[in-house]
């Protein structure tokens, strides 16, 4: 099937009730609306491809999430209501741009974003594509049921946060020389190797244009008795994803009107993973943090075998879950997997919007 592709995206600056920031525009404003929500270390500008490939008949809206991008610098994340802040920073703006319900796409702490975004406005989704989302338990310090190792979260957020990386990132590090650089973290980690996104440029503009700082990334942190020894803080996105700050990560499996959900992941991503390269339990039974205190006490997060989980689950109390693994792909299927993707993901939409018309 063809269709016209669109080819020009428009950039504004929109003011909501909550939130000042640079959002992206594309296609019919009379089109089916679909809002693509970005990940960590990352902008709406990830998503300016997979945009351009969407049929005419959509309406894309792509914000950058507080602490990000064109973001209001001075808008800080209270991590102490773990994902809240980005979901009513969401449904704000929906407010004001007069969308009161759409087609939703998440990407890493994107889609933790969104599970939360599910369980506080279900009215307002539609559908829900989730690609390589966050454990709705969070990231880092989480047992395999989704208890926090610790109370406090120790090991989580801004407490397992590289301090070479975080340095490098708010210096706005463009070169390759350095181990943590980020170009060499987002070519290492965040997509498959060998594999080099064609914008490599303005994607790693994007990620430079994340907000730094004790408030922003990584965020703030403090001393613990647990290891290893510093427990996440109360501001910045990472540390909004701390264990210990999620007030219900199953809410949205407790929604009465459940819209369908399609989760895409790579089978080869270490960012959002059972064995994640970012996750102190992983590197501690790796033998790369010392002082590990066993599996027992602070095992591995089993990330994608928690959302499997809650998926189950949310399918158990009435709602409809589509799943797709992608071979030799890593943490980002949209940007090394575009045609695979699209497949999916189209297809997906087409059969959900012709329910929702109907309905």
């Amino acid at each position: 099937m063809m269709f016209n592709i669109p080819t020009v995206l428009e950039a504004r600056i929109v003011q909501s009730a909550r939130l000042k920031t640079r959002v992206l525009f594309s296609g019919p404003e009379d089109g089916t609306p679909i809002v693509f929500i970005h990940g960590n270390l990352s902008a709406a500008t990830w998503y300016e491809e997979t945009i351009k490939r969407l049929p005419n008949t959509y309406r894309a809206i792509a914000p950058d999430l507080r602490g990000y991008g064109g973001a209001d610098k001075t808008a800080l994340v209270d991590a102490t209501r773990g994902l809240k802040d980005f979901s009513d920073d969401l449904a704000a703006l929906m407010e004001t741009l007069g969308v009161s319900a759409a087609h939703f796409v998440g990407h890493s702490l994107g889609g933790g974003v969104l599970w939360q975004f599910l369980a506080d406005y279900p009215e307002m989704v539609l559908s829900l594509t989730q690609v390589c989302p966050s454990s709705p338990y969070g990231f880092g310090c989480s047992k395999p049921d989704g208890a926090p190792c610790y109370a406090d979260g120790a090991g989580s957020g801004a407490a397992a946060a590289n301090p070479e990386f975080a340095r490098l990132l708010a210096a706005g590090e463009t070169g390759k020389k350095d181990h943590f650089a980020p170009y060499n973290i987002l070519n290492g980690f965040v997509w498959k190797p060998p594999f080099v996104p064609a914008r490599m440029d303005d994607i790693l503009s994007s990620a430079l244009a994340q907000h730094t700082g004790d408030k922003s990334y990584p965020g703030d942190f403090v001393i613990s008795q647990n290891w290893p020894g510093v427990a996440p803080g109360n501001f910045g996105s990472v540390n909004a994803l701390a264990p210990n700050h999620q007030p219900n990560p199953l809410g949205f499996c407790e929604v009465s009107e459940k819209p369908p959900v399609l989760w895409v992941r790579g089978l080869d991503d270490t960012v959002v993973s059972d064995s994640s390269l970012f996750d102190l339990g992983s590197l501690g039974k790796m033998g790369a943090v010392p002082g590990w205190p066993g599996e027992d006490v602070f095992p591995p997060q089993l990330m994608v075998t928690q959302t499997a989980n809650a998926l189950d689950q949310y399918e158990q109390t009435g709602g409809e879950v589509e799943r797709c693994e992608m071979l030799n792909c890593g943490h980002t299927p949209y940007l090394e997997r575009p045609e695979e993707f699209d497949a999916v993901f189209h297809a997906f939409l087409q059969k959900h919007v012709k329910i929702t018309e109907v309905s």
